[in-house]
């Protein structure tokens, strides 16, 4: 026993020096590139920014993940797409893997998107990890994002990255507890490292950080919900706020406290579900082992706030784990609107789309439901024409909904009749049109643009008879039309 003691000491006293060795080696590294903030997209602030993750991590992260060290740059994710932002408010984890069945991603992102304003966009940076080691495979989402979300990838909204192919251990080892069989432990080991891994990489891009899933839907508003209620709580003494009740999904925390978060879950990765690790650092930080549960749960309730009604809801079908259906569903989380109402001017409609089941365009108009139209090609078109000719002040056409937001206007135009055919003539003739015209004695004053067409109507062209969308391009998806408002 002695003996082993020594040996003990004596490879503790290795290790040490070795974690001093290295942190200094990592320093001079650091040194090697320019501490100016504008390089963060250039090769040499990401490597700043990995080897300052690996600096802070690498030594702990050898003690829990010892086949690390056969391969010490395995902790440096590999950044598929991102611009490298940092200094946002709120951080969205998202982990992904391949699924046998249905996947939600892109849907996930749609209902996360759809109604973020230009300064949320601004303000956030929403991180998607191909928790998968299959080059492939997470080239493919890549791909899949950049074609469905240009421009949220392009600004460095949207970032998507993976682990090195050394990051996991071999899960044939696993010991199996609580009854699960060994094909749920492997899963649930994984999870835990996936989590553990997304948390260390947000560490630096932002104040908070929102851990949620690929198969989820947002209520609208969420993220100004956050913020709001962040910003508003009477007590500063929180270790995790909940907007959603179920699992992992929803859980905001302090992106500085991310670190001792996953360090913790890598400590006891193989040991039990993400899910009770976390309540496992309540009971550690708040309980008092000589007083009962009951106190014990009044004290992690301090620590943990609920806000409601919950903001994500789960919508997958198909676990992650092959063969599991997951049917958990949030009651707290309400009902999401699909369409906005408004009191439009009375108008008689016609539509060369065919529409879905009862989402007409009569009972769009009225506020009634929302207009699902079947595929769109070119030239097809809505026509509102008003029995008299009226003067319309604004217009918005808003395409798309929460649950289906990829059903949008694409290369389509909005375009008014005057009452007056002179109108058409003077701002859209001469050499230099104010207007470009359309046939039909149409005149185009907008598009639209992220799915969303609006404006104001030049008081020029008043009265009008008529407003029409034109369609100038053949779709792959189908068009929903969840808003219609016609100011007068």
């Amino acid at each position: 026993m002695i003996q082993l003691y020594e040996r003990l000491l004596a490879a503790e006293f290795r290790g040490e020096l070795l974690s001093r060795e290295l942190s200094s080696v990592l320093t001079s590294l650091r040194n090697l590139t320019t501490p100016n903030k504008s390089s963060t997209n250039t090769p040499e602030g990401l490597i700043k920014r990995n080897l300052s993750l690996l600096s802070s991590r690498l030594p702990n992260a050898y003690l829990y993940l010892p086949h690390l060290r056969d391969h010490p740059d395995s902790l440096i994710p590999n950044v598929v797409l991102g611009q490298g932002r940092t200094g946002v408010s709120l951080v969205l984890g998202i982990p992904t893997v391949k699924r046998q069945k249905q996947s939600y991603l892109v849907s996930t992102l749609n209902s996360l998107l759809y109604d973020l304003s230009p300064s949320e966009r601004n303000d956030t940076v929403i991180i998607i990890f191909v928790a998968e080691t299959d080059a492939e495979y997470v080239n493919s989402v890549a791909e899949l994002l950049e074609k469905n979300f240009p421009k949220d990838v392009h600004s460095g909204l949207l970032e998507v990255v993976s682990p090195s192919q050394y990051f996991y251990p071999n899960f044939s080892r696993l010991r199996e507890t609580f009854g699960d069989s060994k094909e749920r432990v492997k899963w649930r080991t994984k999870q835990n490292l996936d989590y553990s891994f997304l948390m260390l990489y947000a560490q630096e891009k932002g104040t908070y950080y929102v851990q949620l899933e690929d198969d989820i839907v947002a209520n609208p508003g969420y993220s100004q919900t956050m913020k709001t209620y962040v910003r508003k709580l009477a007590t500063d003494d929180w270790m995790f706020l909940e907007f959603s009740q179920l699992g992992f999904i929803g859980k905001m925390f302090r992106a500085r406290d991310l670190p001792m978060i996953a360090e913790f879950f890598l400590m006891f990765y193989k040991d039990k579900p993400i899910d009770w690790l976390l309540d496992h650092i309540l009971w550690v930080k708040a309980c008092n082992p000589e007083k009962d549960a009951k106190d014990c749960n009044l004290q992690k309730g301090l620590l943990k706030l609920r806000y409601k009604p919950s903001l994500f809801q789960h919508v997958g079908l198909h676990s992650s784990l092959p063969g599991k259906l997951q049917k958990l569903k949030d009651k707290d989380f309400g009902k999401v609107p699909l369409f906005t109402a408004h009191t439009n001017p009375p108008a008689r409609l016609s539509s060369s789309l065919k529409h879905y089941q009862q989402h007409t365009l009569e009972r769009a108009y009225k506020g009634e439901d929302f207009f699902w139209g079947l595929t769109p090609t070119a030239k097809d078109f809505i026509l509102l024409s008003f029995p008299q000719p009226r003067t319309v002040t604004r217009y918005l056409f808003r395409s798309g909904n929460i649950e289906s937001n990829g059903d949008q206007f694409y290369n389509t135009t909005v375009a008014v009749l005057p009452s007056d055919s002179s109108v058409r003539d003077r701002l859209v003739g001469g050499q230099s049109p104010q207007y470009k015209g359309s046939y039909g004695g149409f005149i185009v004053i907008g598009c639209f643009v992220d799915g969303v067409a609006e404006g104001q109507i030049d008081a020029q062209m008043q009265p009008i008879s008529a407003l029409r969308l034109l369609v100038h391009s053949d779709s792959d998806m189908w068009v929903l039309l969840s808003e219609i408002f016609i100011q007068l």
